[in-house]
């Protein structure tokens, strides 16, 4: 019996010890077949040391604000001394708190994550992942299907972590799981994320901002805060409990700070929003330009000067003439280029508000008042009906919605029925946008009566543009009334003009009569007028007219010189002026 019995505790201490044994053996034996990649990819060295993070570029004014960003992904790196302070306590606190002890995995709490995965617990609550595992599944894993899937991710994930915290300190993994993570909404990494969400840097989140991104680490479209506030805010404060316990913040400071409502700062991140966005489009169009090919022009002359301006311009093409290391140009959607502009934001947000201001109450009240009984508005009320109909025949058929249908084959006819159909649309409004029920072509004449206008401000002595206000609302209209628009450049070149004369020996007191010039030209005679009749009939200086800016005196000049001299002194002068057009100076 004796024998028996000793033979059944032996039995029992071998299948014990082989119980204990083979998870540790078959862990092992996963880790080796993961090392050696029989397990599937694995990332090698130069992937761990240069990880691909697609950046976006930064497009940064003169007072060093962010004017906007390029982006496939928006994302745009920090280092690790630019995190707020909460940003570290709360991400340790909350997801790692024995960060600074491990080397990657943190074996003390495997237990759980075993329980967790296996044992019908919840998952999603976490378990043993630290802080480089997350960064290790940001970097290199998609989320698995099944759970023998997810065991062997697991067991990547510590190997990764493991060969993580040795290429890198840990201050560097912090910093790369924050720039990793997608925040939603567009904000990829911390840095997008606390301009989107809070409108300011990743230096000055204030506590409870720190803490909300952090509890989006959870599950960011379970705590998306432009959805769900409630749970972001009770997640928010579990952030804020686990730094109290931990001590990172005080049990005064947790009292006040959880009582705080969810304050978020919204800003869309799309290329129509923000400052600048005319300028920002011009300034991706230019620098993304290829090579001109003159097999791809129609027009010689529009080729030549596109080519002139790609052998002359640094920026024109800049993406396409300056290769990476590895030899292929840059991407402005992905390569983090920081793009260092001469626009000065805060006159960049006050010219934009003059603009909208003065044609709002201005320029766009006097219009609606002067035609609010004009059956022909928005064009004038001395146009006939055949001429009117052809105007608005021609704008509808420049429409997007009409390009469209016609490229399906519908009919003319039937088009013109469809734009005469009330449908729902968002309209551009000066007080805001505006929902409502309408036709195509009602809304197509209800937009064309909305005025519009570009501006631009620069230093005269540097040439430094400071403000560029291409039109009243991007999201709407986006043509461009600073690049795009041919304009007649009016005063501008009367100090050409009068340049012209000193060089041909006239003095500034020579005088002329104060009276109308006439041009003829073929059939047609132009009479220049002013705006008041100051000193009308009078023997005036040169100095007086330019002073005056007086169109009588200017006109005797441009009598005497023709339009080719003040043309080729303004191109000399780095002034774009080409032709005369209607007897009046043009911009190219």
């Amino acid at each position: 019996m004796a024998v028996n019995k000793n033979k059944f505790i032996k039995k029992r201490y071998i299948i014990l010890w082989t119980l204990f044994f083979t998870p540790i053996l078959l862990i092992i034996l996963s880790i080796i077949l993961a090392i050696t990649g029989i397990l599937g990819f694995m990332p090698s060295f130069e992937a761990l040391e240069n990880p691909q993070n697609n950046l976006a570029t930064e497009i940064i004014s003169s007072d060093n604000e962010i004017l906007g960003t390029y982006f496939e992904e928006n994302r745009t790196k920090v280092q690790f001394t630019e995190l707020s302070p909460y940003l570290v306590d709360a991400l340790i606190a909350t997801e790692d708190a024995r960060f600074y002890e491990h080397s990657g995995v943190d074996f003390k709490a495997l237990s759980r994550a075993f329980v967790l995965t296996f044992l019908g617990g919840n998952e999603s609550s976490g378990g043993g992942s630290t802080i480089s595992q997350q960064l290790a599944k940001l970097l290199f894993h998609k989320t698995p299907e099944t759970k023998a899937e997810r065991l062997k991710q697991k067991i990547k994930e510590w190997i990764i972590a493991v060969k993580l915290e040795k290429y890198y300190t840990k201050e560097e993994i912090i910093s790369m799981y924050y720039n990793r993570f997608d925040f939603l909404n567009l904000a990829v990494g911390v840095n997008s994320a606390s301009r989107i969400y809070f409108k300011t840097s990743p230096t000055d989140l204030k506590i409870e901002e720190a803490a909300t991104l952090v509890g989006m680490l959870k599950n960011p479209s379970l705590y998306n805060p432009l959805r769900f506030s409630e749970k972001t805010l009770k997640r928010r404060n579990v952030v804020l409990y686990q730094m109290k316990e931990y001590g990172k913040i005080t049990v005064a400071q947790y009292d006040s700070l959880k009582a705080l409502p969810l304050t978020i700062n919204y800003q869309k991140a799309d290329h129509k929003y923000g400052i600048a966005p005319y300028f920002r489009e011009w300034l991706r169009v230019i620098m993304d330009k290829e090579k001109p090919l003159k097999e791809e022009y129609k027009s010689e002359e529009i080729y030549l000067r596109d080519l002139e301006m790609w052998e002359n311009n640094p920026l024109y093409g800049w993406c396409n003439k300056n290769l990476k290391e590895d030899g292929t140009p840059y991407n402005i959607y992905k390569d983090g280029l920081k793009i260092y502009t001469t626009i000065d934001s805060r006159m960049q947000i006050m010219a934009e508000a003059a603009l909208k201001l003065h044609m709002k109450e201005y320029v766009q009240h006097n219009f609606n008042k002067e035609s609010k009984n004009n059956k022909n508005r928005p064009f004038t009320r001395r146009l006939d009906n055949a001429m009117y109909n052809e105007l608005i025949d021609l704008a509808i058929r420049r429409s997007e919605r009409y390009q469209i249908l016609r490229n399906k084959g519908i009919s003319k006819d039937v088009i013109m029925k469809i734009f005469k159909k009330p449908v729902k649309v968002k309209l551009f409004s000066w007080n805001g946008d505006i929902d409502t029920l309408i036709s195509p072509l009602d809304s197509l004449k209800y937009m064309k009566g909305i005025f519009r206008a570009g501006m631009m401000s620069f230093e005269p002595k540097s040439g430094h543009v400071k403000a560029y206000v291409g039109g009243i609302d991007y999201k709407y209209f986006q043509y461009d009334h600073v690049m795009e628009q041919k304009r007649q450049i009016g005063s501008t070149f009367k100090p050409f003009l009068y340049t012209l004369a000193m060089q041909e020996g006239m003095s500034p007191c020579k005088e002329f009569a104060n009276v109308p010039t006439t041009f003829y030209m073929n059939d047609t005679t132009w009479t220049p007028g002013n705006s008041d009749n100051n000193r009308l009939g009078e023997m005036v200086s040169l100095a007086w007219g330019l002073k005056m800016s007086n169109n009588y005196i200017s006109a005797k000049l441009m009598q005497l010189f023709k339009p080719e001299p003040v043309v080729q002194l303004a191109k000399k002068m780095g002034v774009k002026v080409i032709y005369l057009k209607y007897h009046q100076y043009v911009w190219e």
